[in-house]
């Protein structure tokens, strides 16, 4: 056969492979016997076998042969992918919709609802068609490289189907929940029992182990499928206007979507779709743990907003924690990063929900006592959000009297330092900043992946230099004797170039993961951002007085208190100055010429459809160059930035006679190029 006779028959074959996975796949209606389909994947494995100069990465047989292996590089996410707020009854869930309301200044809407599947939120970016690169959700703004995993799936398209409703776009990111099926997971744990491999607790643990085999043709071999959910973002093409609609964008694109979604009018029908799904739970062949409600109508989702990692615009009613019974063995105290003494109860093992619980968090000693909780006592525990395992109350008929009351310790259990609480304060405090097991937890947090990221330098290994004394606080990470780190058993010389190098490659972090690794009290990834950005360096910060801590919006009294306090102590100063010696981040580049901030006193609100940019890249412009960036419009707004279809933002901004710009006066802006209303507003 010709080389072109040779290509067309691949193009052929390859087509119709495609076109019967979509019709098996996801629209669950299949034209051909599974016998003729392999017929046709046996005839283009011959022909690719044969001449493997036609051979591409898109090809059928590539998602299930053998593939290079996964290496879990990190992907950054242009648009972050956030999580969802929860909702656990009606009351919460109205409150919700009176909020979203609130902030879209408007009740002519609609909601969408959709069950919520227990899997794992990936992210696939697809240009000019094709696949190019899948991430796993990380920590919202940072995934792991799982795209040889995905690739290895005939359930998830590596190449798009034309769609109808609009025209292909360049680039499209397609968000969605890689899961198993119940019977699938089951048939799969029988085959591991059968082998002699150790089987899988629950079907999300099993999809998500699955996608992150470092052998992707282990992945190819397990059950995995998807639901797509969303569109993360369009580049060069035209979005939907609709949730709704875009749910049927990506089903044309050759994806299944959340099943059985509904459009509705009133919070009342979302309500009872809920109620729905809750009571349809068991029947389905999948898990899901709630009902994901959104707003249906795009450009309002953006007017409505964000707040932290959460979008204002959706939720989740979260379905009742399953719960069982169990007896408490013990009361234990861990002794946190900032001194904390948290109570844990000890627990015969019980299975929740396919997960085998043994320990329960107890809060603080107010907790206990006001739910009269002690060792011995017969208890009801549950997996709050279906997570983190919890006492929700005491079985008091089922007393023997043998039941021990809890008494917080006046001593640290792991350093013997007095323990003090504060009036009005929950928590009880280890008063040894020296304590050995909050310099554990300290340099567990600032290695973490949250933090500085420090691959290799897990906690185990952490806590050997902190018990040989090789570590005295996070600055000695960056002294460590490599000689003596390549001798200790276990490790061996390989070992410690690696993890040397990782550390090496952490002093290149950005300051605020810095800032968030030095474990200051009620300081998280937000806040810390907000510091290096207002700041832009450990030095300015620790020059700051916590009034103009306090000043920045979305850090509150306490918080700056917290702020200021640690960075008055000569031992924190001294740690930070060890920092800056080592070779760190501890100062961000500031680009002059457009000036240093020049947006500084400046508050702006962003409103209506952005074209240039989204709105989040629209703030982290006008933030990077100084401004303020809020939600609501007020007096001291300095200019509303309209983009299309501005709503009540804009109307509010002419009642005030606030100044609205259009949305290309962003670029000019940032270069320090402010109009004259707008520079009369400043602060």
């Amino acid at each position: 056969m010709a080389v072109d006779e040779l290509q067309r028959r691949v193009n052929e074959l390859r087509q119709k492979l495609d076109q019967y996975a979509y019709e098996y796949f996801v629209l669950d209606n299949p034209s051909v016997t599974d016998a003729e389909y392999d017929d046709l994947m046996n005839e283009l494995r011959r022909i690719e076998t044969a001449h493997p100069e036609l051979i591409t990465e898109e090809s059928p047989t590539q998602n299930v042969g053998s593939f290079q292996a996964s290496t879990f590089g990190e992907i950054q996410h242009p648009r972050p992918l956030l999580s969802l707020s929860n909702v656990y009854n009606e009351e919460e869930l109205k409150a919700w919709a009176a909020r979203v309301e609130r902030f879209a200044g408007t009740t002519d809407f609609q909601f969408i609802t959709e069950p919520k599947i227990d899997g794992l939120a990936v992210a696939l970016t697809y240009i000019d068609g094709q696949l190019d690169h899948a991430a796993t959700r990380g920590n919202g703004l940072v995934g792991d490289d799982i795209t040889p995993n995905v690739r290895a799936l005939r359930t998830i398209p590596t190449r798009l189907h034309t769609p109808k409703m609009l025209p292909m776009p360049g680039t499209i990111e397609i968000r969605g929940e890689i899961y198993m099926r119940k019977s699938d997971f089951e048939a799969l744990n029988l085959r591991m029992e059968e082998s002699g491999g150790k089987s899988f607790m629950n079907p999300r643990n099993a999809a998500a182990g699955s996608i992150r085999q470092k052998d992707p043709g282990i992945t190819a071999q397990r059950p995995l499928r998807m639901f797509a959910y969303q569109i993360g973002y369009i580049i060069d093409g035209e979005m939907p206007e609709t949730h709704w609609d875009s749910l049927a964008f990506m089903h044309e694109l050759g994806f299944p979507t959340s099943l059985d979604a509904k459009r509705h009018d009133t919070i009342d029908d979302v309500w009872t779709r809920c109620q729905y799904w809750q009571e349809r739970r068991p029947s389905l062949d999948f898990e899901i743990d709630g009902t994901v409600i959104k707003v249906d109508n795009l450009a309002l989702q953006e007017e409505i907003g964000y707040v932290a990692r959460d979008p204002r615009w959706a939720t989740a009613y979260k379905f009742p924690a399953i719960q069982q019974t169990s007896k408490i063995l013990d009361i234990q105290i861990n002794v946190g990063r900032t001194g904390t003494l948290n109570p844990l109860a000890v627990l015969e093992p019980v299975n929740i929900g396919g997960v085998i619980v043994s320990r329960a968090t107890l809060h603080n000693e107010d907790e206990i006592a006001r739910k009269d909780i002690r060792i011995g006592d017969t208890v009801i525990v549950q997996r709050a959000g279906d997570v983190i395992p919890q006492i929700v109350k005491v079985m008091e008929d089922r007393r023997t009297g043998d039941e021990i009351p809890f008494r917080m310790p006046d001593t640290c259990p792991e350093c013997g330092a007095p323990t003090h609480r504060e009036p009005g304060v929950a928590m009880r405090y280890c008063t040894n900043a020296a304590c050995p097991a909050q310099l554990r937890e300290r340099i567990h947090h600032f290695v973490s992946r949250a933090a500085m990221d420090i691959e290799g330098l897990g906690e185990k290994l952490a806590d050997r230099f902190v018990d040989l004394g090789w570590i005295h606080d996070a600055s000695d990470i960056y002294h460590l004797d490599w000689e003596q780190v390549a001798k200790l058993e276990g490790l061996g010389e390989k070992s410690a170039a690696n993890l040397r190098e990782s550390v090496e490659k952490s002093k290149q972090q950005p300051l605020w993961r810095l800032i968030h690794g030095l474990g200051i009290r009620h300081v998280g990834e937000k806040t810390a951002t907000l510091l290096a950005d207002r700041f832009g360096s450990l030095d300015a910060i620790v020059s700051a007085s916590q009034e103009e801590i306090a000043g920045i919006a979305g850090i509150g009294v306490v918080v700056a208190a917290s702020i200021y306090d640690f960075a008055q102590e000569e031992r924190n100063q001294a740690l930070l100055k060890r920092f800056a010696e080592a070779g760190l981040n501890v100062a961000e580049e500031r680009h002059e010429g457009n000036g240093d901030r020049p947006l500084e006193g400046y508050t702006f609100v962003l409103t209506g459809k952005l074209v240039s940019m989204t709105r989040p890249q629209a703030e982290e412009r006008l933030r990077q160059a100084g401004a303020n960036v809020t939600s609501s419009v007020s007096k001291k707004t300095s200019a509303v930035i309209a983009g299309a279809d501005a709503g009540s933002k804009a109307d509010k901004a002419t009642q005030l006679n606030v100044p609205i710009l259009e949305e290309s006066t962003i670029e000019e802006l940032v270069n320090g190029a402010v109009p004259e209303e707008v520079s009369a507003r400043k602060a």
